[in-house]
């Protein structure tokens, strides 16, 4: 008898983690909800990103695909209730160091780039996420570098065209 106690406050216990599995104060979900954000900044989701966004998940966090899929899930919904960023960037403040908080604005230069283009509302989302989590400009922009030059051929960046900002040609006026 006593055993079967202890079964069902044990299995009661785990069915109750597993609901709260991802909560509002788990930096995963934050930090899924601003992945899925700069995603789908740009209007559309492209397969690219969806299928990096997976991968980044399940690689960063190290999620099977069923608890990946809940977290990309119950992300979404929380991106869509979110009216800004600060209930994301506060989580992610409070339980990570700046090492940390540097990686989350890596991977969402790297769903930036997982479709080949940076969009310019996804530059500007990272832009004022990594103001928010207190990475400095600097950091944002090697953060940049770094993915840009990480990312694989098919889904690299063109160059910007030669404007007033490029250095003169060599050999010319």
């Amino acid at each position: 008898m006593f055993d079967a106690l202890k079964s069902f406050i044990a299995e009661v216990s785990r069915s109750e983690q597993a609901g709260k599995r991802f909560d509002e104060d788990d930096y995963r979900l934050a930090a899924a909800a601003l992945l899925i954000h700069v995603a789908s900044v740009d209007g559309a989701t492209d397969p690219a990103e969806r299928a990096r966004l997976s991968a980044i998940i399940e690689e960063r966090f190290g999620l099977d695909p069923s608890a990946t899929a809940e977290l990309v899930e119950k992300a979404e919904q929380s991106d869509r209730d979110a009216v800004d960023f600060y209930q994301f960037t506060s989580v992610l403040k409070r339980t990570l160091d700046d090492d940390g908080r540097l990686k989350i604005v890596d991977m969402m230069w790297d769903i930036a780039f997982a479709d080949g283009e940076i969009h310019e509302f996804e530059e500007n989302t990272i832009w004022r996420v990594a103001e928010l989590l207190g990475v400095s400009t600097r950091d944002r922009v090697l953060s940049r570098q770094r993915v840009a030059r990480d990312a694989p051929p098919e889904t690299s960046v063109e160059p910007l065209p030669p404007g007033p900002w490029s250095p003169p040609p060599k050999g010319g006026a």
